[in-house]
């Protein structure tokens, strides 16, 4: 007899910024790059380091730090370039994603996801799609179309 799964747990990529512990759906992650300095664009916005070229394709890449309000990435050998497939409202968003660290694909079951905490200032939240609550700390789970405004959106999809 099969049993219906019913998917009780999800699959995430984690991978730190600083000392914050951040996570992405592994399915919109299509694959983990060594860091490379980005080709610059001119008159982008500050978080886009620039065009990195993925297997033939032109992939905008972003700081997350700086788009978080965190100090500019200093690359380390464990810099690493998330690269996803970001589903938008009418589109797929390809980018680059530079993080610190990446450590693991990890599954995550729904109930240990809580809902983003209202912290009541004005930082934005809204583009929390959860927390894991681990022994050493929180994981983040990053909404991404979220935290991409439509003009962030536009404007990386102009620059590839």
């Amino acid at each position: 007899m099969i049993m219906a799964t019913t998917s009780l747990e999800a699959q995430f990529v984690t991978f730190s910024l600083g000392d914050e512990i951040f996570a992405v759906p592994v399915e919109v992650v299509r694959e983990i790059l060594d860091y490379a300095e980005a080709f610059k664009i001119p008159n982008g916005p500050d978080y886009l380091l620039g065009l990195r070229d993925v297997r033939g394709q032109g992939v905008p890449t972003i700081d997350l730090r700086l788009k978080l309000g965190m100090t500019k990435t200093v690359p380390t050998p464990h810099t690493r370039v998330l690269v996803l497939d970001v589903p938008m409202e009418s589109r797929l968003l390809t980018l680059g994603l530079v993080a610190d660290r990446v450590f693991e694909v990890t599954p995550f079951r729904r109930e240990q996801i809580e809902a983003a905490p209202d912290i009541g200032v004005r930082w934005r939240s809204d583009y929390i799609a959860g927390v894991v609550r681990r022994e050493n700390g929180f994981v983040v789970i990053i909404d991404l179309a979220r935290l991409l405004s439509r003009e962030d959106a536009s404007a990386l999809q102009s620059a590839a």
